[in-house]
């Protein structure tokens, strides 16, 4: 009888081990940037600027994670809030690193260097927040 009380012992607590690291390795699956390096950039652009003109920058920006190679992840999205605090931001442009030196070598790079000469005769303002990603 003791044997078999200690044996399902024995079967829960691995089955707990088992079911901890699962649930482990699922958040880190959900939230794959944790500890990294995010850089969130949000354009203005100035009166007059065509689409036609931000369509070519949003293009470049799109086009920077294949020439620099330390951005790890790259989303980017216009404003849609209902909440009228934009105050005239229009884009969003969200890039990860793994850290401070791969943020680092992206900002000198050539390719960023061009891009912010595209860019800079339509911005009227920019902001830029980095940060490390927490849970």
């Amino acid at each position: 009888m003791r044997l078999v009380v200690l044996s399902a012992l024995m079967v829960a607590v691995v089955g707990c081990a088992v079911a901890a690291s699962v649930w482990a390795s699922d958040c880190e699956a959900k939230k794959p940037n944790l500890g990294k390096l995010r850089h969130v950039v949000i354009f203005k652009f100035k009166d007059g600027t065509t689409p036609e003109q931000i369509k070519k920058i949003e293009d470049a920006f799109r086009a920077l994670p294949t020439k620099i190679p330390q951005v790890l992840d790259f989303e980017w999205g216009t404003n849609n809030s209902p909440e009228h605090h934009d105050q005239g931001f229009t884009h969003c442009f969200f890039l990860t690193f793994a850290d401070e030196a791969a943020r680092a070598a992206y900002l000198p790079h050539p390719a960023h260097k061009a891009f912010g000469k595209l860019l800079h005769p339509y911005l009227d303002k920019v902001m830029v927040i980095d940060y490390v990603a927490k849970d």
